[in-house]
């Protein structure tokens, strides 16, 4: 899968992607920091990349139409996160990846648990 993810997310969520074979980018690398949304999604869009965030301005679906683009995987951690927590919701992310595809859809990430929001 092709993925970008957002500047939000450090090196060792990156390294687990890598590892699961998932074609990985990140914000950072792209000098997209501080990209307003619209334009970063616009720029997935276009790279045929499912973003990876941690902004829940994404996991609004009628502001970000899932069908619109290579999926949005938004990931929810605790009130008060360790960076165990952000692992484990990557985890998460790499077996829902083998198991499903997020292509048009906006799935909501948590240790354990994927929501899947998919337009009719």
């Amino acid at each position: 899968m092709r993925l970008k993810l957002d500047e939000n997310l450090g090196q060792r969520g990156l390294d687990l992607l890598k590892q699961a074979g998932h074609d990985t980018a990140t914000v950072v690398e792209q000098g997209l920091t501080s990209t307003p949304d619209e334009n970063l999604i616009e720029v997935c869009r276009q790279e045929g990349r499912c973003l990876v965030t941690l902004d829940l301005d994404f996991s609004n679906p009628l502001q970000f139409r899932p069908s619109h683009y290579c999926g949005i995987a938004v990931l929810r951690l605790p009130s008060r996160p360790e960076p165990k927590d952000l692992l484990d919701a990557i985890k998460t992310l790499i077996g829902g990846l083998e198991r499903e595809e997020i292509v048009g859809k906006l799935w909501i990430v948590q240790k354990g648990r994927i929501r899947v929001h998919q337009e009719p």
